[in-house]
């Protein structure tokens, strides 16, 4: 009986443990603080991004919504440095994904996080855990007149 209730407690801490380390924290992080990175710009293109709601010109063309879902290691990281690269991935495949339909901006950006919609002009939802960071961004690629 003792070994039993000693095999159970073991059992009970370990897995208490994973469950503090699978750690999915929903955070929100400023757009332009990642976007304006200066070990970022060469990866970014020519494409327009306009997040939420925010004013963009009129439409000559629409090509569809896109939703791009990306991770990163977040190991040895800070949630927000992890977080930021997860948001750029997306970002730079939303305008990877533009330029191969024909478009020249994405339009109505948002969050997209285990498919709960956040718009926002100026912030990003982002998962963080111990181990991975993700990021998952919509929109819709448009040509603009």
């Amino acid at each position: 009986m003792k070994q039993l209730f000693s095999g159970l407690m073991i059992m009970a801490v370990l897995a208490a443990s994973t469950a503090v380390e699978a750690r999915d924290d929903r955070q929100r992080h400023v757009v332009r603080d990642a976007l304006e990175r200066a070990d970022i710009q060469d990866k970014l293109n020519h494409v327009k991004l306009y997040f939420g709601d925010t004013p963009y010109p009129a439409v000559a063309e629409k090509y569809g919504e896109f939703q791009s879902n990306k991770k990163t290691n977040a190991f040895n990281k800070t949630d927000k440095e992890a977080c930021q690269w997860a948001f750029l991935s997306a970002v730079i495949a939303l305008q990877e994904r533009a330029v191969a339909e024909g478009g020249d901006a994405v339009i109505n950006v948002t969050s997209n996080y285990k498919n709960q919609p956040y718009s926002s002009r100026t912030e990003f939802e982002c998962g963080a855990g111990k181990f991975v960071a993700g990021a998952t961004l919509k929109g819709q690629v448009v040509k603009l007149k």
